[in-house]
């Protein structure tokens, strides 16, 4: 599993922080709410989460010491992949012996 480099989660994170106050200091400035929750989208993919708070969290135990990190991201469930190419193809309901 490839680990995003630990600089590289500082800054985002620092940067995802800094704009959680500016935002809390002025919720109703859109410019503010929009690189709020770019900063945020930012973490949430580079930490590999859903939610900027979780990301955030996640984050913050990676540069803490990064094993639970590691065991967290090794435990999460896999799923398989289906892959559908092309139109679905019908079926014909007759028996081969009613044709």
């Amino acid at each position: 599993m490839l680990l995003p480099a630990k600089a590289e989660v500082a800054r985002h994170l620092r940067r995802y922080r800094a704009w959680e106050r500016v935002m809390l200091a002025s919720p109703g400035d859109r410019t503010v709410r929009a690189s709020f929750e770019d900063s945020g989208y930012t973490l949430c993919v580079l930490m590999g989460k859903r939610c900027a708070r979780e990301a955030a969290e996640a984050a913050e135990r990676f540069l803490r010491g990064g094993s639970t990190y590691q065991q967290e991201q090794n435990a999460r469930p896999r799923t398989a992949a289906v892959v559908h190419r092309g139109p679905p193809v019908a079926v014909d309901q007759r028996s081969p012996a009613g044709r």
